[in-house]
């Protein structure tokens, strides 16, 4: 009967494995993830323990991709798209020209899988500025020609239980039948904070790396910047600081406004979105709560909802751990996605 059938999913964009991580808790079978980045390898393969392709996905053809699944499953496609050319940064930014950006092109190649392979269901997740995309319009057209039901809505994750103020779009498709996006499991009232995810963190300096964890490392700080942050409160801006050690750009009236950087996090609040930059004290306010320092790599990741023992392997760099954690779908959204996918096949298949 079809309801015993295998129910198989393949992470396209796979990174590290967020998405793949929270699938996989749901319940769901992640046969394979595909990347082109093959510095994600270790840390995908030792923490979901499937297989990890390393291949480029506008050159990977869809038979490639077809064998992968048996024939008799269920097959789910789900990925994200590298965001960068769909965020709020790009978008504001004139000289970001969208026509030679390849990774435009990305979500493009992910319909082209759709209209070959037609699996039974598709998820995408992206950034909330893709949805004003011409590129995502024609993703919906090839949904639409190729009979899928179709839900999407812009999410704020806090409402699923992450830690960080992060709005992301998610799409769910089925050819089985209607698919909704699922109801937040938060109220406001009930938001996870800051403090609840790394109060409990071993304190560090600048530049001190734990001894129980590699990856509870933080950057060092200049000079200039520890006596800025030592003047910084919680929820603050660079107004607390003296005026000495404002930046040029802060003395000026044009950066008047420029208050989301150089600040400190509230443990009674969320994170800021964990970008690829969170290690850096002036990319954002990733200022600790209360110690003189930027977040450690392993806040990060906990903030993004990866579990305490997720193992990144040995840091060679900073910049690349953190782009990783930066880049990759929060766990616990993936993990919602999937149960809402497991929900919706057996209520198709009972």
């Amino acid at each position: 009967m079809i309801k015993k059938q295998k129910i198989e999913a393949i992470d396209l964009f796979c990174g590290i494995g967020g998405l793949t991580y929270g699938l996989q808790k749901s319940g769901i079978n992640v046969i394979a993830g595909i990347d082109n980045d093959n510095t994600c390898e270790y840390v995908y393969k030792k923490n979901n323990k499937t297989k990890f392709v390393d291949a480029d996905i506008t050159k990977y053809s869809s038979i490639k991709l077809r064998k992968l699944y048996d024939n008799k499953s269920i097959k789910i496609l789900v990925g994200c798209a590298p965001c960068q050319p769909f965020s709020s940064h790009t978008f504001k930014n004139k000289s970001n020209k969208k026509t030679f950006d390849t990774r435009w092109d990305l979500l493009t190649h992910f319909g082209k899988y759709i209209k070959k392979i037609k699996p039974e269901v598709v998820s995408m997740e992206n950034v909330r500025g893709i949805v004003k995309t011409d590129v995502f319009k024609k993703f919906i057209k090839v949904l639409k020609n190729n009979k899928y039901h179709i839900d999407y809505k812009i999410v704020y994750v806090p409402d699923y239980g992450a830690a960080q103020n992060r709005s992301r779009l998610i799409l769910l498709a089925s050819k089985l039948g209607k698919i909704k996006i699922p109801r937040a499991t938060h109220s406001k009232e009930k938001y996870v904070k800051v403090e609840d995810i790394i109060k409990k963190m071993q304190p560090l300096r600048a530049g001190q790396m734990s001894k129980k964890d590699s990856l509870h490392k933080a950057k060092n700080l200049s000079e200039k910047n520890l006596a800025r942050i030592k003047q910084s409160k919680q929820g603050g801006t660079w107004k607390d600081w003296d005026e000495k050690l404002l930046l040029e750009c802060y003395k000026k009236k044009s950066g008047q406004t420029y208050t989301s950087v150089y600040g400190r996090m509230k443990w009674k609040g969320v994170s800021p979105t964990i970008t690829t930059q969170f290690f850096n004290y002036g990319s954002g306010r990733f200022g600790h709560p209360t110690q003189n320092r930027a977040l450690s790599l392993r806040e990060g990741a906990l903030l993004q909802t990866f579990p305490e023992n997720y193992d990144f392997g040995e840091v060679k760099s900073m910049t690349t751990t953190a782009r990783h954690i930066g880049n990759a779908v929060p766990p616990i959204l993936g993990e919602i996605i999937g149960k809402t996918i497991k929900k919706h096949i057996k209520k198709h298949h009972d």
